[in-house]
């Protein structure tokens, strides 16, 4: 049997469980937080003040979390690009409306609202131009992305799996910085969308787990893959107007890793924890070409935090179209 129809075979085993990871992993609609819940009520007659108090207190953020706050917005509602994606996974059959497509579905639903809420809020703000962030998220959906995974469900489960953890960390550190800066609805804003990243995590994680006890050799090869070729981030392919692909990605990264909302150090770390949450050390049954890959996979947290340590991050900020040059502080 080819790897293929093996792949296809264990995401049609795992079937059966996904009913119960939406209950466990997913939280229905009537009862999960909504955008307008954190933001001021349009229909109130206070939101006027509501808005001039939001506004007031945003003047206070500093350039580079404007710039942080931005780059996590527009990954945010590049949303279609993920969803249709993991639509085309192998065993994610959207025809017969499978389990595992219910799933994606069901995910996407809860992840289309953190881009509402971090939209209407910059909107808001008035310290961001929106017409260019719209251009930008515009030209992330259309120029798509390559994630490095294929079709295949192993790669992508441990890429979601690692990605879902990575916007925990960035979403719940932008909350401590809002807090620090005397934002107290800001900070509830991206502590409710990285609690709901960090349950998403979870279930990736799980499903990744289940392959190793089903098919570990293969389950193996696959984490060694998406770790040697590196985790590429969903807005690899940002860019301002006029700008060709990619071109915007490494500036924002500076600015993040300058404020400390996502490091290299982090993603080292986050590397780290998949191998001890799957318990790396411990599987059996491994093919010589899984032992090889596990004791590789073991070592590269060490390697890649070496490296991490000898990055030097510009110290001038670079001025994006996002974030009028007025807010540099």
């Amino acid at each position: 049997m080819s790897i293929k129809n093996i792949r296809l075979e264990v995401m049609q085993f795992l079937e059966n469980k996904v009913d119960g990871f939406v209950d466990q992993y997913l939280i229905p609609v009537e009862k999960i937080w909504q955008p307008s819940d954190f933001l001021p009520n349009s229909e109130s007659d206070t939101f006027f003040e509501e808005v001039k108090e939001l506004r007031e207190i945003a003047k206070d953020l500093p350039y580079d979390f404007w710039v942080a706050m931005v780059g996590d917005t527009i990954t945010e509602e590049a949303l279609p690009t993920y969803e249709s994606w993991l639509m085309e996974v192998e065993g994610v059959d959207n025809v017969e409306r499978n389990g595992w497509s219910k799933w994606v579905r069901q995910w996407t639903g809860e992840e289309n609202r953190h881009g509402d809420l971090l939209n209407k809020y910059l909107y808001l703000s008035g310290r961001v131009n929106m017409r260019e962030v719209e251009i930008t998220t515009q030209h992330l959906i259309n120029d798509g992305f390559d994630i490095g995974t294929g079709r295949d469900p192993y790669k992508n489960f441990v890429y979601t799996s690692f990605q879902e953890l990575a916007t925990y960390v960035s979403h719940n550190r932008v909350s401590q910085l809002a807090k620090n800066y005397g934002d107290n609805k800001l900070s509830k804003m991206c502590k409710m969308i990285a609690g709901d990243e960090m349950r998403h995590h979870l279930a990736y994680s799980e499903f990744v787990n289940q392959i190793f006890k089903v098919d570990p050799s293969e389950m193996m090869l696959a984490f060694n893959y998406m770790m040697k070729q590196k985790i590429v981030m969903p807005a690899h392919f940002l860019r301002e107007s006029g700008q060709k692909i990619s071109t915007a990605f490494e500036q924002f990264s500076d600015s993040a890793q300058r404020i400390g909302v996502y490091t290299a150090s982090d993603y080292v770390e986050i590397m780290q924890k998949l191998i001890e949450k799957w318990e790396i050390d411990k599987i059996g049954g491994l093919t010589d070409e899984a032992e090889k890959a596990r004791d590789y996979l073991m070592k590269l947290p060490a390697r890649m935090a070496k490296i991490s340590e000898r990055l030097i991050i510009p110290e001038d900020s670079y001025i994006f179209k996002w974030v009028e040059p007025a807010v540099v502080r």
